[in-house]
C-alpha cells in the first residue's frame, strides 16, 4: 500500500504533487475502469477544483465503479444512496430519534444519514421526488445539515457525484434547474469502442479485479484545492468566461449582445456560477497539463461539460434537431475577446 501523504512543506511541493497525480490516479482508476479517459479528466479537473459533478450516460457504462474507484484513490469516506421513488429527505440528511439517557431521561438525539461521508454517489439521482432531490442542495452550497434548527457540519472535502440515466425518462423526475446549477460539471459517459469492450469482457470474465491503493488523503484533496485557486489566470481570459456564459442568456437585460440563434433556440441560459466553474474547471486542467497560468483553451475544453447543464434549449431547437453541444460550440466561435 502506498504511504498516505504528510502534509506539504513548500507550495512547491504540492504544485508538483498535483501535477503528477494526474499520471498516478488514472494508473489506478486503469485497474478497474478501462477507456472513458476524457470523463474521467473532466471528473479529476472537478475534484480538484473543489466541485460536484453530474454523470450523465446509459446503464452499465462503469459509472457508480468510477465514482467508488475515485474514493478508493483519494482515500475518503465513500457513501453510496441509491435514489427510489420512495426515498425521504430523512433517509439522506438524517433524523432525530427519541433516546433514553443513563440518568432515565429521554432526550432527542440526530441519527446521521448516508451524507455524512467524504464522497457522496447519489446513484440514478432523477428517479426521486423533488422534495427529496432539495435534501441535497443546502448540502452542496453550504457543507451543512440543518435539522430541527441545529446546523451540523460536513466532514472536508466533501464532494456529491450523482448519477442519471438520460435514456429510460418513464418514472423520473428531471432535476430543477436550482439543483442542476450547484453541478460544476457534467459529464457525458458514452459507449466504449470495440477494443476497450473487448477489454473489459475479456477482464471481467477471467479474473478478479485489481486492488486498488490509496494515493492522497483528505488533506492532500484541500491543499490541491487551494493551489488550484492560486492558478494566474489574466482578465482577457476571465472576460471571455464571463463573456460565453453570458451569451447563452436569451434577450440580455443589461449590457452585451446576444446572438440570433441563442434568442431562437434557447429559453433559459447559464447563470453566474457558470463564469466561475470555467474559470476553475480551466484553472484545474491547466495545473494538470502543466502549463503556468489559464489559457483561452482551457476555458474552451470545459466549456461543455460546464454549460450543458445549464443551458435549456426551447422546442423550436427540438423541433429543428439542434443539440446543446451545437449550441455551446456555436457560442464558441461567437465571443470575442
Amino acid at each position: 500500500m502506498t504511504t498516505l501523504t504528510t502534509p506539504f512543506d513548500t507550495e512547491r511541493e504540492a504544485v508538483e504533487k498535483l501535477r503528477a497525480a494526474r499520471s498516478q490516479v488514472l494508473a489506478e482508476l486503469r485497474k478497474a475502469v478501462v477507456g472513458q479517459t476524457q470523463a474521467i479528466e473532466e471528473l479529476l479537473y472537478c475534484l480538484f477544483a473543489g466541485g460536484h459533478c453530474l454523470l450523465t450516460g446509459p446503464p452499465g457504462l462503469a459509472k457508480t465503479l468510477l465514482v467508488r474507484s475515485i474514493a478508493q484513490v483519494f482515500h475518503l469516506k465513500f457513501s453510496r444512496i441509491q435514489f427510489t421513488p420512495d426515498l425521504m429527505p430523512a433517509d439522506i440528511t438524517g433524523t432525530e430519534i427519541l433516546e433514553e439517557t443513563q440518568e432515565g431521561k429521554r432526550k432527542m438525539v440526530f441519527v446521521r444519514g448516508p451524507i455524512f461521508a467524504n464522497v457522496i454517489l447519489a446513484d440514478e439521482i432523477n428517479r426521486t421526488p423533488p422534495k427529496t432531490q432539495a435534501a441535497l442542495l443546502e448540502a452542496m452550497q453550504e457543507h451543512q445539515v440543518t435539522a430541527a434548527g441545529v446546523r451540523h457540519q460536513l466532514e472536508e472535502p466533501f464532494f456529491v457525484l450523482a448519477t442519471q440515466n438520460p435514456i429510460e425518462m418513464e418514472g423520473t423526475y428531471p432535476l430543477p434547474e436550482a439543483q442542476l446549477d450547484r453541478f460544476m460539471f457534467n459529464v457525458k459517459i458514452d459507449y466504449l469502442g470495440e477494443d476497450d469492450e473487448v477489454e473489459v469482457v475479456s477482464r471481467t470474465t477471467s479474473k478478479q479485479p485489481e486492488k486498488i491503493e490509496p494515493l492522497f488523503d483528505g488533506a492532500d484533496v484541500q491543499m490541491f484545492h487551494e493551489v488550484v485557486r492560486k492558478v494566474p489566470i489574466a482578465e482577457d481570459v476571465v472576460r471571455f468566461a464571463v463573456r460565453l456564459a453570458a451569451m447563452s442568456r436569451p434577450h440580455p437585460t443589461t449590457g452585451g449582445s446576444t446572438p440570433d440563434f441563442v434568442n431562437e433556440w434557447v429559453s433559459w441560459g447559464a447563470g453566474l456560477r457558470a463564469g466561475q466553474y470555467l474559470v476553475l474547471g480551466a484553472k484545474a486542467r491547466a495545473l494538470l497539463n502543466g502549463q503556468a497560468h489559464v489559457s483561452l483553451d482551457d476555458i474552451k475544453a470545459v466549456a461543455a461539460s460546464t454549460l450543458r447543464h445549464r443551458i435549456l434549449l426551447n422546442y423550436r431547437a427540438e423541433a429543428q434537431g439542434v443539440t446543446v453541444e451545437y449550441v455551446i460550440q456555436r457560442l464558441i466561435e461567437s465571443v470575442t475577446v
